[in-house]
């Protein structure tokens, strides 16, 4: 694999505008035509010469199936969002105070499918750091980074397989191993995982 944290931010922008396939939290015969529109942001930022990624466990809710979660910043599209990168812009500054005007924005990837029915396009960007974030408390519990050249290991991820209680079908999660106390699975993980295949050129 390739040296990820030598990549420029015009490198990362470049491969970016390859898309990779959808992917998904669920077996795709049970996907819904009308899913929810969302978007996250992917913050890189660097610390020592390396690239990391910024994410935010959300706030524990009871009753609520994200609750706890690690997660990247955003949320679903609301009636005023011009289109989806603003949906993740908007997100980013109410969650964790990033202004938009601090971040620019490289590129997207194709969205992800959760299994709470929301269809997820995540928008990448840099941002300087260190950065004066200020946390919804409400929303988020933390806000922290991991380095990507670890998050590219494959040793420090395992995939697992659940079966839907409405399919037949078993189908895979990423679970990461812990980082700083944090566990990075679901979602965020697939997500990550598709960030650095684009990157890696895989």
């Amino acid at each position: 694999m390739i040296d990820l944290d030598q990549l420029s931010a015009g490198e990362i922008s470049q491969r970016l505008e390859k898309q990779p396939d959808p992917t998904y939290d669920i077996p795709p015969e049970l996907l819904q035509a009308n899913a929810r529109e969302a978007a996250v942001l992917v913050p890189f930022l660097r610390i020592d010469q390396a690239w990391h990624l910024l994410y935010i466990r959300r706030a524990d809710f009871e009753g609520d199936r994200h609750s706890g979660q690690v997660a990247f910043a955003g949320g679903k599209r609301e009636a005023g969002d011009e289109n989806l990168e603003s949906t993740a812009l908007r997100e980013a500054e109410e969650e964790i105070g990033i202004l938009p005007r601090d971040v620019n924005v490289l590129g997207r990837l194709n969205y992800h499918h959760t299994i709470s029915e929301f269809q997820v396009t995540p928008f990448i960007a840099e941002m300087r750091w260190p950065y004066p974030l200020s946390l919804d408390e409400v929303e988020v519990a933390r806000a922290f980074t991991m380095p990507l050249s670890w998050l590219a290991q494959k040793s420090n991820y395992r995939t697992e397989t659940r079966r839907h209680p409405d399919s037949k079908t078993s189908w895979p999660v990423i679970y990461y191993d812990h980082y700083d106390g944090e566990l990075l699975w679901g979602a965020t993980a697939r997500m990550t995982l598709s960030l650095i295949d684009v990157l890696a050129g895989s």
